[in-house]
């Protein structure tokens, strides 16, 4: 049996595989985008099909070294977020023609594992007790469902960065709102379940807290796009901003309450 620290060392290597992976994939997919070559495409599909398979191997053994799903902490979150995401980058690119997206997609994700490296600082092999209030069956469906949603709105801006350029001319404006009505869908949902679990916990359901209020503009900018998008005035570069604005509030979400405000949401 691997000892935690041993662990830990195995999952930051195989970390900076997945980093050098996301990056590969990137080049090659603003490689293959710039000169139009279908086979480099193809092949920065193969490399983040890789580096995807090799961040679900980190989760995996975070999984088995903590007893629970890699949900309960900002690190974890943030793994499991950034894998979704090229998860589900890997779905639509296979499916629709969205490849042109690769190497915004891709580049942003690795910057996420950059950053998870980087805030992890050799501690991956760390196993913390949990906080009492998170020690509640509502954490992995609160969680899991702000990760996914999380992760549609960062593909769709992706897509909606590419949009703006030419190579992006293929990528169809209702790709980008399919991504935004089900990462919504799913925003909605935790919030919801974030209610119900804050009720139990703290015995209320909402209390303004700097996560609660920041995630409820999110929803709010997200329910504008949609309600906007169904006017031919707004489609087309205003409802891109739209989704890039909403993706660097997800980011501020996330980032900035998680470490710069203090508040019941924390620990997280």
């Amino acid at each position: 049996m691997i000892g935690s620290g041993n662990m830990g060392t195995t999952m930051a290597v195989i970390l900076y595989g997945v980093l050098f992976t996301y990056l590969s994939a990137a080049v090659l997919y603003f490689w293959g985008t710039r000169t139009g070559k279908e086979d480099i495409l193809k092949y920065a599909l193969i490399v983040t099909a890789l580096g995807c398979v090799l961040h679900f191997t980190v989760l995996a053994l975070r999984t088995v070294l903590t007893g629970m799903l890699p949900l309960a902490n900002g690190l974890e979150f943030l793994m499991s977020f950034s894998w979704f995401t090229v998860l589900m980058f890997v779905l639509f690119a296979y499916r629709f023609r969205i490849k042109a997206a690769g190497g915004v997609v891709m580049f942003i994700s690795a910057l996420m594992v950059l950053v998870l490296i980087v805030l992890a600082n050799g501690n991956l092999g760390t196993v913390s007790p949990l906080m009492p209030a998170l020690k509640s069956p509502w954490l992995t469906v609160h969680v899991i469902t702000a990760a996914i949603s999380y992760s549609a709105f960062t593909l769709a801006a992706g897509l909606a960065v590419i949009q703006f350029f030419k190579v992006g001319q293929a990528i169809k404006d209702d790709y980008v709102s399919s991504l935004v009505r089900g990462g919504f869908a799913l925003l909605s949902l935790s919030i919801v379940l974030g209610a119900i679990w804050a009720e139990q916990a703290w015995g209320r359901y909402w209390s303004w807290d700097p996560k609660e209020t920041w995630a409820l503009i999110t929803w709010i900018i997200y329910a504008v796009y949609l309600h906007l998008y169904r006017s031919q005035e707004w489609r087309g570069s205003n409802a891109r901003w739209l989704v890039i604005g909403g993706f660097l509030l997800v980011m501020f979400t996330f980032f900035g309450v998680n470490y710069l405000l203090p508040g019941l949401h924390s620990y997280a």
